[in-house]
């Protein structure tokens, strides 16, 4: 059963999907699933970091053996900060006075004390799990349901994680629909539709909603495009969509996590279906040659601000084609400003799974700001349906 904190709310707060921090709804409600915090092979044994989620500072660590733990940001001593200090076996010592806390948060030494009361001393720690190349955290109240499995994830194939920062409102990459594809990764793109490129379909599912671009060319059926609740994107490849260009197939999985209500992390997990040794080692080649041609992190928030601020040409950034795609999401997604003004939006028929999507999520923060059942969602798979088409058929 979830506790809410003792206030009231209205319908502003089962309104307001974008606002996730502890003392929000939505943040409440996105806190009863697990989410990723970071990328695995990012963090070694023995090492801590600091990470931001949703609004709160914590502190994930990797304990000697390589279990991953996650505690509060700061010490209860003289609250300074816990990543700063060092690992010792499964637990983290503060640097400052070299009080030592387990994986479960409660204080086991007390350096200096002549009376140590550590058994009075505890700070928050979080349930984590690491999956797929990722570390996840249950940052809710009480007993975590079962971290969600992804079996076609978990087939033979090249498992690459990896992540990115976006500086704009996780929602701003949720609402993302496939119509977008005929204008910001192609200007022309839509003329070849007559000027009235494919149309959305949405459909609530059992794991969220499942969004079809419906074509105009005489053909029916469409692509499947899974978002499963509250945060994921999934597809997976078929024979029309298996990736980009010439790419192997590719399956897709990725969550969009907020750090804050002005920025979220996406954690991306990706099946390349190439196989052998020869087979990953010239597809790693491949990408490591693409890899060469792109541009860092800091390069790119500098280049995202001078197209934003019209001190450089989008149609004239030059990247490898997937990181071209990326940035080009970067752009328009952040063009929509760090909180989105959808007071001032005008949706029409294209904006379906937008306003499905939407629908769903104020429909469920205002069954829990009223204790009443919450929807049980599951994983999306190829089993439960991800890749019927318009017909309700099996493309996959």
């Amino acid at each position: 059963m979830v506790t809410l904190m003792p206030r009231g709310w209205t319908e502003a707060d089962w309104h307001d999907i974008y606002r996730t921090g502890p003392d929000t709804l939505a943040g409440q409600y996105m806190r009863l699933f697990w989410q990723p915090v970071f990328r695995a092979a990012d963090l070694a044994p023995g090492k801590a970091k600091p990470i931001r989620i949703m609004g709160e500072d914590l502190t994930l660590y990797r304990g000697e053996e390589g279990t991953p733990h996650i505690v509060d940001f700061r010490c209860a001593h003289r609250r300074t900060q816990m990543s700063i200090g060092w690992v010792e076996g499964d637990a983290i010592r503060c640097r400052y006075h070299g009080w030592a806390y387990d994986s479960s948060g409660q204080c086991v030494d007390q350096p200096g004390e002549p009376e140590p009361f550590c058994e009075r001393i505890r700070i928050r720690a979080f349930p984590t799990e690491e999956y797929l190349g990722l570390i996840f955290a249950y940052l809710g109240e009480g007993e975590p349901p079962a971290l969600p499995r992804y079996p076609d994830f978990e087939r033979s194939g090249l498992l690459q994680a990896s992540t990115y920062v976006r500086h704009c409102n996780y929602f701003n990459s949720i609402d993302n629909d496939a119509i977008h594809v005929y204008f910001v990764h192609g200007r022309g793109n839509w003329r070849k539709w007559n000027g009235n490129p494919p149309q959305n379909l949405a459909e609530e599912t059992e794991y969220g909603l499942t969004i079809w671009t419906v074509r105009n060319d005489g053909r029916k059926g469409g692509e499947g495009v899974s978002r499963g609740m509250p945060n994921v994107s999934f597809r997976l490849a078929t024979d029309e969509y298996s990736g980009l260009h010439d790419a192997p197939r590719t399956d897709n999985l990725a969550w969009r996590v907020p750090i804050d209500d002005e920025s979220h992390l996406s954690f991306n997990v990706s099946l390349v279906h190439v196989f052998g040794e020869d087979e990953v080692r010239r597809y790693q080649e491949q990408q490591a040659e693409w890899a060469a041609l792109g541009i860092g992190p800091r390069q790119e928030e500098d280049l995202i601000a001078r197209v934003l601020a019209g001190e450089a040409s989008y149609d004239e950034v030059d990247l490898p084609t997937e990181a071209l795609i990326t940035f080009q999401d970067h752009v328009t997604q952040q063009g929509q400003g760090a909180l989105p003004d959808h007071e001032n939006e005008h949706l029409g028929r294209t904006d379906a799974s937008v306003v499905l999507r939407r629908n769903i999520m104020v429909r469920e923060l205002r069954a829990l700001a009223e204790g009443r059942p919450l929807k049980q969602w599951i994983a999306p798979s190829r089993e439960n349906g991800i890749t019927r088409d318009v017909n309700g058929e099996r493309t996959a």
